[in-house]
């Protein structure tokens, strides 16, 4: 969720709702800036008021890095707008020409990405599989042809396609 604290932007990462002995109950946020990205923690009382912010997406196309910006296109009306790496945060290193994703905007100014639920890669570099540990729970790091290390099953050899989650960057299960 994006509330408007103290004027700016903000994404509520994580929250706990506290009620200690005979004090009034709480919300203790961790929240991050979207147009600064920094996080903090705020607490937030029961008689505080929250306006939800309402961001704009667009559907966009990642085309290339310059070093210091990645850029993007929309396919309708094939208008590019750039992102710094601060701005698209963790998710730069899963950028891919052509990948499809939708941008963000805040008042017409875009301020980060949203990655795709599921993305299909191939492993490019990994240990061998041990023969005798398709059964193993242990996983073991693999490299992705975006150059991301993720932790894979013992049974994923090089050249494999997998599908992962880029949001939390973790193996999902083979492509057949």
């Amino acid at each position: 969720m994006v509330i408007l604290h103290e004027g700016s932007p903000v994404k509520v990462m994580d929250f706990h709702h506290h009620t200690p002995g005979n004090l009034r109950a709480m919300v203790q946020a961790r929240l991050r800036n979207l147009l600064t990205g920094n996080s903090f923690e705020f607490r937030f009382r029961s008689n505080d008021t929250l306006e939800r912010v309402v961001l704009e997406q667009q559907k966009m196309e990642y085309l290339y890095s310059d070093g210091s910006h990645h850029h993007f296109m929309n396919n309708q009306n094939y208008e590019q707008v750039a992102l710094t790496e601060e701005e698209l945060g963790d998710a730069a290193q899963w950028l891919m020409p052509n990948l499809t994703i939708e941008v963000e905007f805040y008042n017409g100014t875009p301020i980060g990405v949203t990655l795709p639920m599921s993305m299909e890669l191939t492993v490019t570099d990994t240990e061998p599989v041990l023969k005798g540990a398709t059964a193993s729970n242990s996983n073991k790091p693999a490299t992705l042809e975006n150059g991301v290390s993720i932790s894979v099953p013992p049974f994923i050899v090089v050249g494999e396609k997998i599908r992962v989650n880029p949001a939390e960057s973790k193996y999902i299960e083979r492509v057949k």
